[in-house]
């Protein structure tokens, strides 16, 4: 089956209303886990949209309202770290890590940091975004990398999915469904998607986002194509 993910990203304003409402959407949709990001001041203080990307940003002042969240609703939440100190202040809390493709791409090179260090000590389950072909990871955990083009948004003509045999999954930058569904009909068994309320509402990722409509439509025909294949 499809491990299917809503990134929530920096979708919700570090608003928990809506961060929950995101979650309710997931949930209602078969999403099997949503994810949100934690990141410090330094990565984004050339950002225009710095101090909304902040509030956003998983932090200790929000992560166990977030965590009580997900388990109000019952869904799995985890994030992606981008820092170092990111891990620690995640792992009481979170069963895997995302590893973005800014920092996949050094995996792929077969290089390291401190980051990447960090995450992978941990032992937990990681999903690496690259657009490279991966390397092979020395790790307790499980290592799964998705397939993902660094464009915002990218077009269907930017994907060629004859990489997917190398990946075990697909993260998704396309604003048409038809981008993830082709992925999961050709055999990719995570599929990360962007989440918004609302596609005209003030949030950073909307141009790459779903919203609840194509999150249903999304989820329907996945799992009708997963019956297909059965």
């Amino acid at each position: 089956m499809v491990f299917l993910i809503g990134e929530i990203g920096v979708n919700w304003n570090g608003d928990l209303d809506i961060a929950r409402q995101l979650m309710v959407v997931a949930k209602q949709n078969n999403l099997n886990s949503v994810k949100f990001q934690s990141f410090s001041k330094e990565i984004v203080k050339d950002h225009p949209l710095s101090e909304t990307l902040l509030e956003s940003s998983i932090s200790e002042k929000n992560i166990q309202q977030i965590d009580d969240l997900a388990k109000e609703i019952g869904i799995d939440w985890f994030a992606t770290p981008m820092y170092p100190e990111a891990v620690s202040l995640l792992e009481p809390y979170v069963k895997r890590y995302k590893i973005r493709e800014y920092d996949g791409r050094v995996l792929a090179k077969n290089s390291t940091s401190k980051l990447i260090d960090a995450i992978l000590e941990t032992g937990k389950d990681v999903i690496i975004s690259s657009q490279a072909l991966p390397s092979k990871l020395n790790s307790t955990g499980k290592v799964d990398w998705i397939y993902c083009v660094p464009k915002y948004p990218c077009s269907l003509g930017d994907l060629d999915f004859t990489k997917l045999s190398f990946f075990k999954g697909f993260s998704n930058h396309c604003p048409h469904i038809i981008a993830p569904l082709c992925a999961s009909i050709l055999g990719a068994k995570i599929i990360e998607v962007h989440m918004t309320l609302n596609k005209n509402g003030n949030f950073v990722d909307n141009n790459v986002s779903f919203d609840p409509s194509d999150l249903q439509q999304l989820s329907n025909l996945i799992s009708s194509s997963e019956k297909i294949k059965k």
